[in-house]
């Protein structure tokens, strides 16, 4: 490893730790030549992914155009950019996994409605409208009319026998 400061090539590691879910790791380096301090990352070099379009055309995968979609969907809502980065995250490793090489945009997309709809209800129907390029107003309507029924679906937090502090809270 070169030195930034002085050029030499030889450095020690000084401190080490993973960072990103432990998938890359930190290095804190010290140059033999000069003692001057600088940090490295290692991250594992990961085989390409495909993305297979809905047209049939194939591109390398690209967590920024995931990133991008959400953030389009969450605008103006009370959703941060950490939950974005985590969604894109979970998506990625979750695809990744799979195992294969190529894989479906329509999947990617149900991955990330999956996450987007326990985030932001509102988010999830801005991505969806656009993802599944709804083709009418019945459409439209029936996706509005699920999440209805998921949102009374979940229990209610003030329900009392759902309330392990009894009367007190």
């Amino acid at each position: 490893m070169h030195c930034p400061h002085c050029h030499h090539n030889g450095s020690r590691v000084v401190d080490s730790r993973p960072t990103d879910e432990g998938r890359v790791i930190r290095r804190r380096r010290e140059c033999e030549n000069c003692g001057f301090r600088f940090t490295t990352f290692e991250r594992i070099e990961v085989t390409p992914l495909l993305v297979i379009k809905k047209n049939g055309t194939r591109e390398e995968f690209n967590r920024e155009n995931i990133l991008r979609g959400i953030i389009r969907s969450a605008e103006k809502r009370p959703v941060g950019m950490d939950v974005m980065t985590k969604i894109v995250d979970e998506v990625e490793n979750e695809i990744r996994s799979l195992g294969e090489n190529e894989v479906s945009s329509q999947l990617i997309g149900e991955y990330v409605m999956k996450r987007l709809a326990d985030v932001d209800e509102i988010s999830y129907i801005r991505f969806a409208s656009v993802y599944r390029q709804f083709k009418d107003m019945s459409v439209f309507l029936k996706e509005l009319e699920d999440v209805m029924q998921k949102d009374k679906d979940k229990p209610d937090k003030t329900d009392k026998k759902n309330n392990e502090w009894g009367d007190l809270g």
